[in-house]
């Protein structure tokens, strides 16, 4: 088309007073957003190009460069914003289907920040973790209905259990989606911190092997990468149904990341896009969940627990009832604001449901059938700091999973780009020239004091509420009250008005 009535995003601010045409932000942005002008002998920026990663913003030695959102003005309109008007110009030109990275960014009430946390006044003592022990060792895995101890040892065989000394995992990124030095950062904190990473769809690099010990490997539809030494290679499976940002949506790798690595690893030509159907094609019913789930156990010799990974849907707590009774040693529930590589937009920002509701539901269903031992419960999709965390297990949860802000800690700035293989930071990138800008050793150092920080202000919290135990505050919702909290989502939510 002729004329495009796209405008830019972002609006680049370059203070020349300070500017010493070092030509950093031309050597460093992957977008092609700055080019040295031979001829007027000066930077030039393009802000159509502009994704505002911050990353020339950041490395600028002088501090010359300021981004910030493009000061167009659309007449005012309550039903037709400004984004809206933008989506309609760029897909009458494209005729696409508008993609968007990361997790779902529209201004839903957050009902983690409508949750307070109670506090041991006089009649109940605080705990100091600092002089006195805090348990937050966390079991994922099927529990027996009752305990047989003899001479003070335990004579109840337990099914196989993952052992989590901090109650947070990182969650599901494949090889493909992320760069390969993102998932040694992730592992290689994984291990440092005792806790666990997961593959995603997209199998176990070679270089990873060492890593099984802390690792979670996924079972997607696409089923890339799946073979006996990976189900072997690994501490759990996950059978990943669905996910937060694009319930009933399968995923798709570009064939422009699928390089000689990624082809190796996912175990398909080199160039082909990696297309996962949105249903296993083996599974239209719970009956044919149990049969892949024992089928997965029997392959691995009943030593390694199974988890059933699923969207916050409406009847969510139904689907995670059946789940448990199909086998399921533990069951990951992903939230509507989790994150992904490239989801398509709409879907992202209308499906699913919050995770606190889909949680404090599937956690009271289970409990009124009388089968909540029977499995465990991670969650995920919007997980930002301890508080959240310590909040998720008052709820109901044996561990939350993590991705979006573990990204953070290696250095992403969420500039929601992801599916365009440009990451200026090397994690949503297979550009060896861009893979390179993250140090895997400096990345799993950041990850990991990440986790050791939360680690601490867990037992911060748990001490200010007398408990010295995370196991004491599982489901035990007494100890959340809700602030600007209608009377239907207090009842949803299992949890009293503050005040109460």
């Amino acid at each position: 088309m002729a004329l495009s009535y796209a405008v830019p995003n972002f609006l680049i601010e370059r203070d020349e007073s300070r500017c010493i045409d070092c030509q950093v932000c031309v050597r460093q942005c992957a977008n092609e957003v700055h080019k040295f002008d031979e001829d007027d002998e000066k930077i030039v920026s393009d802000t159509m190009k502009c994704v505002n990663c911050h990353r020339c913003v950041v490395l600028c030695p002088t501090k010359a460069l300021t981004v910030r959102e493009f000061p167009l003005e659309f007449k005012k309109n309550g039903h037709w914003k400004s984004d809206d008007i933008k989506s309609i110009y760029i897909q009458a030109e494209t005729g696409g289907v508008l993609l968007a990275g990361m997790g779902n960014d529209k201004p839903y009430p957050i009902y983690w920040d409508k949750m307070l946390i109670n506090a041991s006044q006089v009649t109940n003592p605080s705990i100091d973790p600092l002089r006195e022990p805090m348990e937050i060792k966390t079991f994922l895995g099927r529990k027996p209905a009752s305990l047989e101890i003899e001479n003070g040892k335990l004579k109840t065989k337990l099914p196989p259990q993952l052992e989590l000394e901090v109650p947070v995992m990182f969650s599901a990124m494949s090889f493909g989606s992320i760069s390969l030095n993102a998932h040694k950062s992730l592992a290689r904190a994984a291990r440092e911190v005792g806790t666990f990473f997961n593959t995603g769809e997209g199998g176990l690099h070679r270089d990873l092997a060492d890593f099984g010990d802390n690792c979670i490997v996924q079972v997607a539809s696409g089923r890339f990468g799946v073979h006996q030494e990976y189900l072997d290679a690994g501490s759990a499976i996950e059978i990943k149904i669905g996910q937060g940002a694009k319930p009933g949506i399968g995923g798709h790798l570009p064939g422009e990341k699928v390089g000689p690595e990624v082809s190796q690893t996912r175990m398909i030509p080199e160039g082909s896009d990696a297309i996962s159907p949105a249903p296993h094609h083996d599974i239209y019913s719970i009956e044919d969940l149990r049969q892949l789930i024992y089928s997965l156990k029997e392959a691995t010799n009943y030593k390694k627990p199974v988890f059933v990974k699923i969207a916050a849907v409406h009847n969510v707590a139904a689907i995670a009832s059946g789940i448990a009774r199909a086998g399921a040693d533990v069951i990951a529930i992903d939230g509507f604001r989790g994150g992904t590589g490239a989801a398509p937009l709409r879907t992202r920002d209308s499906v699913g449901i919050p995770i606190e509701f889909a949680l404090a539901a599937v956690d009271t269903r289970l409990r009124q059938e009388g089968i909540r031992n029977q499995v465990s419960l991670v969650i995920g999709g919007s997980i930002r700091n301890s508080s959240d965390i310590v909040k998720a297990v008052a709820l109901g949860a044996d561990a939350v999973y993590i991705g979006t802000a573990a990204l953070m800690a290696l250095g992403c700035h969420l500039c929601q780009k992801c599916y365009t293989g440009k990451c200026n930071w090397g994690i949503a990138t297979q550009d060896p020239r861009l893979v390179k800008r993250l140090n895997p050793e400096i990345g799993a150092r950041r990850a990991a004091n990440l986790l050791k920080a939360w680690k601490h202000e867990i037992k911060e919290l748990l001490g200010g509420m007398g408990i010295n135990a995370l196991e004491s505050l599982r489901g035990n919702r007494l100890m959340l009250r809700g602030i600007d909290l209608t009377e239907k989502e207090l009842e949803i939510l299992g949890i009293k008005a503050a005040g109460e």
